[in-house]
């Protein structure tokens, strides 16, 4: 599973729109869908504000492991 679909189902988990992320991690709505649909990669600092908030590691985030 890469990044984009990882970030999707994680948002998911939480019951979090594509808004109410942006909102957290203090980017756009569009910015959160492009992640999602990998056309925008985001920068190691959102990277790790959504490992923070997914309770997950960084390793687990972008499809390097599947063990959160």
């Amino acid at each position: 599973m890469k990044l984009g679909e990882r970030l999707k189902t994680l948002r998911k988990e939480k019951n979090l729109t594509q808004e109410q992320l942006a909102k957290i991690i203090h980017v756009g709505k569009v910015s959160v869908c492009c992640y999602e649909k990998e056309v925008r990669t985001p920068s190691i600092d959102t990277l790790i504000d959504l490992a923070n908030i997914f309770n997950v590691s960084l390793d687990y985030l972008v499809g390097r492991t599947d063990k959160r």
